[in-house]
């Protein structure tokens, strides 16, 4: 039971990574792009050519590194969360829930979940008060 949280930070880690390196690195075709006019197709036209999907895809990949590594798994946690909480956004404000069942996403949150809940004792420390001295 204790290597199951080291498997999973492994597999949520390589997912990251490969999604990210295959963007940074342009290594797979070109997604469609979203029909013209609609809400998606105006964030990704603000999106992409700003250059901010990079600045989010370099995080992607140093999340996921983070992640992989059993000793800095909540601070890969801490930079991937943003960005799961922003695609759960996307899909559901400017798709209109069209991908949430996506087995891809789906897996990714329910990983990201579980680690959150294997490491629960180190985050409590975030919002545990200590008195000031």
């Amino acid at each position: 039971m204790k290597h199951i949280p080291t498997a999973v930070g492994g597999l949520l880690g390589l997912l990251f990574i490969a999604s990210g390196l295959v963007v940074l690195l342009k290594l797979g075709p070109t997604p469609p792009t979203p029909p013209e006019g609609t809400p998606s197709a105006h964030f990704m036209a603000a999106f992409v050519p700003t250059g901010y999907l990079t600045f989010v895809k370099v995080f992607e990949v140093v999340g996921g590194i983070l992640v992989a590594v059993p000793l800095t798994r909540n601070l890969g946690l801490l930079v991937l969360g943003p960005i799961i909480l922003n695609i759960l956004a996307y899909h559901l404000f400017l798709e209109k829930g069209e991908g949430l069942t996506n087995p891809a996403l789906i897996a990714i949150v329910v990983m990201a979940l579980f680690l959150l809940w294997s490491g629960r004792k180190e985050f409590m420390g975030l919002v545990r008060s200590t008195p000031v001295r």
